[in-house]
């Protein structure tokens, strides 16, 4: 075996560090393999790698080390969080000035800012990319959100622009998105709108299924028919599958699923740092919740016998194929509210870390490979082009002219939600969003009354400018004391 051979080294052969590394070599790059369990090298090697002789096994890290070419990229495929510090640990000293550690997993952005800050300071490269796509995705052409070191794009964007996935241009699926976190707080926000639209579409499937009485041939169809159109994206389109796999007993294996979905912790993380920046994201915020409502299965069925209904609409007599169309239409309107969320986030992230964000590029990159991959993600990227500082993507035309289109269908959609009595958090809570954001006065007035009734916080007055604050001793035993005023 010889030494200073390898193009780039993986750590961390679970199936998305394996399937990285094919990809990497159907496409001329040789690459050297490390996992903590040496077993698993030799079964990779032995087994899926069997017969390329540019993939490289090593049974401990000096060897591993040994085998790449400088500047040396290390690649770490292992579970986020305290598993990363203790391969860097390890691998970093083995480094010289220049060379390249690669975070593939899905960190959270904090630590990606510090660990890029601390190698910096040892003369090491840090890269913490975003990998989207799952295993297929991995194997075939992922999205790749990088940011980091920015020294280390030059040597790191052949290879990753020569494995991900390409969009109908041949444009690939990554670029580089700017220091720090920055690349690993995009692919946050991405797996949070991911939590969205999976939410929107699982309360479309109730609604057809438990309101509409479809037969999971015809939400097949459905789903088969919107994926042709303003709905095409993977997520639909493997929801049109799911409907019609069965089970050894022939019957649709999805409805013998438990219905309590788990989460790994990147759609809680942008909902927190939704809070933490004040920006709305309303959307992945119920989707989060909604799925640790599901987890509380043993004590809804309990309460499902006692917190009766009173006063649903027990069968639907309408008109099918309307509704239908208005569940369609209002999947789409939520799920432009969805990404105007993300967007929204993102903005408000650049400002406080100082990234200089391309949005565009952010939505070319979602545009194949990924989860959330969709049709619309073409006409996200049009609208920063026409616009870089476009405010909101609710107000580029295109938008404004879908959510015009679809407002009727959508609010018929929540009301027969209501009526059915089945939960529609997501779909509802977009168009709450969407209500509340056209709305140029909301109740707030009265909120900063109550605060400075009873904690002397102020307010504003709207025949007064912007930025002068007012206090009112409201009982007339107050006093004229006012309390400090911040933004929250």
């Amino acid at each position: 075996m010889k030494q200073n051979t390898a193009d780039i080294g993986l750590v961390g052969l679970a199936v998305m560090g394996q399937n990285l590394v094919l990809n990497m070599n159907d496409h001329g790059f040789s690459a050297a393999v490390f996992n903590r369990t040496t077993a698993k090298v030799d079964e990779f090697i032995n087994g899926a790698a069997k017969g390329r002789e540019t993939i490289y096994g090593a049974h401990t890290l000096e060897e591993f080390i040994g085998l790449l070419k400088r500047p040396r990229k290390v690649m770490l495929m292992v579970k986020a969080g305290t598993v990363v510090d203790s391969f860097i640990d390890m691998i970093a000293p083995m480094l010289q000035t220049g060379d390249i550690i690669i975070d593939g997993g899905n960190s959270h952005f904090e630590d990606t800012q510090r660990r890029t800050r601390e190698l910096k300071e040892r003369g090491i490269l840090f890269v913490g990319t975003g990998v989207s796509g799952g295993e297929e995705g991995a194997r075939r052409g992922p999205s790749i959100m990088p940011g980091g070191n920015p020294e280390a794009w030059p040597h790191v964007k052949p290879l990753f622009q020569a494995i991900a996935a390409k969009v109908e241009d041949g444009s690939a699926c990554c670029d580089w998105v700017g220091e720090g976190g920055a690349g690993h707080y995009v692919k946050m926000v991405h797996n949070g709108i991911e939590y969205g639209d999976m939410q929107l579409i699982a309360e479309a499937y109730q609604l057809m299924h438990e309101g509409l009485g479809l037969t999971h041939e015809e939400m097949h169809e459905v789903f088969s028919q919107w994926n042709d159109g303003e709905l095409d994206s993977y997520l639909i389109e493997i929801t049109r599958d799911i409907m019609v796999f069965k089970d050894e007993d022939g019957s649709p294996l999805v409805e013998k699923i438990l219905d309590t979905a788990g989460q790994k912790g990147t759609g809680k993380w942008t909902g927190i740092s939704s809070l933490e920046l004040g920006v709305p994201v309303t959307l992945i915020g119920e989707a989060v919740f909604a799925r640790a409502l599901s987890f509380m299965k043993e004590e809804r069925v309990r309460a499902s016998k006692v917190l009766k209904p009173k006063g649903l609409q027990r069968e639907f007599t309408g008109d099918r194929e309307v509704c239908i169309e208005d569940i369609r239409q209002a999947l789409l309107a939520s799920k432009i509210v969805s990404y105007a969320q993300g967007y929204m986030l993102m903005r408000e992230a650049a400002k406080a870390h100082d990234w200089n964000l391309n949005y565009g590029d952010i939505a070319l990159m979602w545009r194949g490979g990924c989860i959330i991959r969709s049709r619309f993600l073409g006409e996200i990227k049009q609208a920063f082009e026409k616009n870089p500082a476009l405010e909101n993507l609710l107000l580029d035309s295109y938008f404004t002219g879908v959510m015009e289109r679809c407002q009727e269908s959508w609010r018929r959609t929540v009301r027969q939600a209501v009526d059915f009595g089945i939960p529609v958090t997501a779909l509802s809570s977009a168009l709450m969003f969407f209500d509340g954001y056209r709305s140029s006065r909301l109740p707030s007035n009265l909120l900063q009354a109550q605060r400075d009734y009873f904690g002397a916080h102020t307010y504003e007055r709207t025949d007064r400018p912007r930025g002068e604050f007012f206090h009112t001793n409201w009982t007339g035993t107050g006093g004229s004391v006012s309390s400090s005023t911040y933004e929250a």
